[in-house]
């Protein structure tokens, strides 16, 4: 198995030419996305989590705030407190907004992983299709081709090309990283 490590040669057969190898790439493709949504996710959701938590403390102190204002210069006072709060609610709420965004995103890699893992068990329960490059191929092109991200992009075809998995998830990773300034950016 370390002709895997090779990359695809869909492209390009030779003698040595697998779709067995054919087949682990596509899995190991898939696994990297299953991956990345799952560590993905637990972040999100202790974002979401402390973000929650936050807004009902918040939201509790303005409620027994406002039940207690007086008519007065003090009463004022307070109001400006409580607007205050209420800023920094409004801003914990578009960041849990933006984190709950992820779910919809983890979904969408679900479903390439899904609709991928689908095509190629299409593909190797057809015994006209399954020894031939050319639909092999076909399937690396069809799956490449729901990639929405240049990142993304990128990684498929460096497992393609031969770099190890580990690798290429790697500097997928980096490259998140660097475009979102530090935290890999869901979007």
């Amino acid at each position: 198995m370390d002709n895997i490590r090779a990359g695809s040669r869909a492209r390009n057969p030779d003698m040595d030419w697998s779709q067995v190898r054919e087949t682990v790439l596509m899995l190991e493709l898939a696994m990297v996305q299953i991956d990345t949504a799952l560590k993905d996710s637990r972040s999100s959701f202790e974002v979401l989590s402390t973000a929650f938590t936050a807004m009902a403390n918040f939201l509790s102190a303005q409620q027994e705030t406002l039940s207690t204002l007086p008519t007065t210069e003090e009463g004022e006072a307070m109001k400006a407190g409580v607007l205050e709060t209420g800023s920094h609610v409004m801003s914990m709420m578009n960041d849990a907004i933006v984190s709950f965004q992820f779910y919809d995103r983890m979904g969408q890699r679900l479903d390439h992983v899904c609709g991928s893992l689908h095509s190629l068990s299409q593909l190797v329960s057809d015994s006209s299709r399954l020894y031939s490059p050319e639909e092999w191929h076909r399937l690396q092109e069809q799956i490449r081709s729901k990639y929405t991200t240049p990142e993304e992009r990128e990684m498929f075809d460096a497992v393609m090309g031969g770099v190890p998995v580990e690798e290429a998830m790697g500097h997928y990773v980096s490259s998140l990283q660097e475009k979102s300034g530090g935290d890999v950016e869901l979007f």
